[in-house]
C-alpha cells in the first residue's frame, strides 16, 4: 500500500495566547454592559452583552480545543485531537443563530413596545465595545485567514465590534432626537448579520466533520492527472477529504495495468503524489495497489 504524510505544505502557527487575552477583554466588556443596559434600558445593548457572553464561551471553547489540537496522537487516538478544532468551529456558528434568534425575538416586542433609553450610559459602552472588540479582531484576524476554528472566534469578535458601532449611532440617535425605536431596529439589524456570518460557518465546518469532498476539488480531474502518469492505471474507491484547516486526506486503489513488482509500485506512487500535492494540495496520500481486483460496487468509484 502505498502511504505519504507530505509535510512540504506551509504550517501557519497559530497564537492562542491572542485568544486568551480576548478572552479576559470580552469577560470585562460583558459585564460592563449587562450592567449599563440594566440602568439604561437598552435592549440593543444587552443583546450586545449577550452576544458578548456568547463570545467568552466561544472563544474559551476555541481555546480548549486550540490547546487539544496540539496533542499527540497515541494507539487510541490515532489521529489526536486535530478535528477539534472543526467541533468548535460548528458549535460556535451555532450559537451565533441561536442567539440572533433571541435576539429577534425580543427586537421584536420591544418594537411595538419602546421604552425611554438613558442614551449616555449607551454611547460610552459601545465605544468601549468597539474598542475591545476591534483589538481582539485584530490580534485573531492573521490566524483566521488560515484556520476554520480561529475564524470562527474572530467572526465573533467581528461582528460585535459591528453591533457596537450600531449600538453608538443608536445611542446618538436617542440622544439627540429621542427615536427610542431605533434600540429594536439595530438590534434586528445584528441578529440578521449574526444569522448569516453563523450559517455560512456551520456550513463549511458541517462539510469538514461530515468528510465531505472540499469544494475546490474536482474527484475527475484528479482521476484524469493519475491517468496520465505512466504505468499507472485505474484510480477508484477514491475518497478526498479535510482531517483539519491543514491536513488534506486521499485514499485510493490503484488498479495497475500490469502485476509489477512493488519497487515499481513505489515509483508510480512518487509521480502521483507529486502530481496532488501540486496540482491540489493533497498533503496526504494513501493508494492501495490492485491488479485484475473486482471492483466493488458498494463503494464510491469513479
Amino acid at each position: 500500500m502505498g502511504s505519504n504524510h507530505n509535510h512540504g505544505h506551509h504550517h501557519h502557527e497559530v497564537q492562542g495566547k491572542n485568544l486568551l487575552f480576548s478572552i479576559v477583554l470580552n469577560l470585562v466588556i460583558t459585564v460592563a454592559q449587562v450592567i449599563g443596559g440594566l440602568i439604561s434600558g437598552s435592549l440593543a445593548l444587552l443583546s450586545d452583552a449577550l452576544h458578548n457572553f456568547s463570545d467568552v464561551l466561544s472563544l474559551v471553547f476555541s481555546y480548549v480545543a486550540h490547546k487539544l489540537s496540539k496533542k499527540k496522537a497515541s494507539a487510541n487516538q490515532t489521529f489526536g485531537y486535530k478535528r477539534a478544532e472543526l467541533i468548535a468551529a460548528f458549535v460556535n456558528a451555532l450559537t451565533l443563530i441561536i442567539v440572533a434568534l433571541f435576539l429577534i425575538y425580543g427586537a421584536t416586542e420591544r418594537f411595538f413596545n419602546p421604552q425611554e433609553i438613558k442614551s449616555g450610559l449607551v454611547i460610552w459602552l459601545s465605544i468601549l465595545g468597539i474598542v475591545a472588540n476591534g483589538l481582539s479582531a485584530l490580534l485573531l484576524k492573521n490566524d483566521a485567514d488560515k484556520n476554520l476554528n480561529m475564524k470562527s472566534a474572530y467572526l465573533h469578535l467581528f461582528t460585535d465590534m459591528l453591533a457596537s458601532v450600531a449600538v453608538l449611532v443608536g445611542g446618538l440617535l436617542m440622544k439627540y432626537f429621542q427615536w427610542f425605536w431605533v434600540d429594536s431596529v439595530l438590534t434586528l439589524i445584528i441578529a440578521i448579520y449574526l444569522i448569516i456570518v453563523g450559517f455560512d460557518l456551520l456550513k463549511k465546518s458541517t462539510q469538514m466533520l461530515m468528510l465531505f469532498t472540499p469544494v475546490h476539488i474536482d474527484i475527475e480531474e484528479i482521476v484524469q492527472e493519475v491517468h496520465k502518469i505512466s504505468g499507472g492505471g485505474k484510480l477508484h474507491h477514491i475518497h478526498v477529504w479535510h482531517l483539519n484547516d491543514d491536513e488534506l486526506h486521499l485514499e485510493a486503489h490503484l488498479n495497475c495495468l500490469a502485476d509489477i513488482k512493488m519497487s515499481e509500485f513505489n515509483e508510480i506512487i512518487h509521480q502521483v503524489e507529486h502530481v496532488l500535492f501540486d496540482k491540489f494540495q493533497i498533503n496526504h496520500i494513501n493508494i492501495q495497489p490492485e491488479y485484475n481486483k473486482e471492483e466493488d460496487s458498494k463503494d464510491f468509484i469513479v
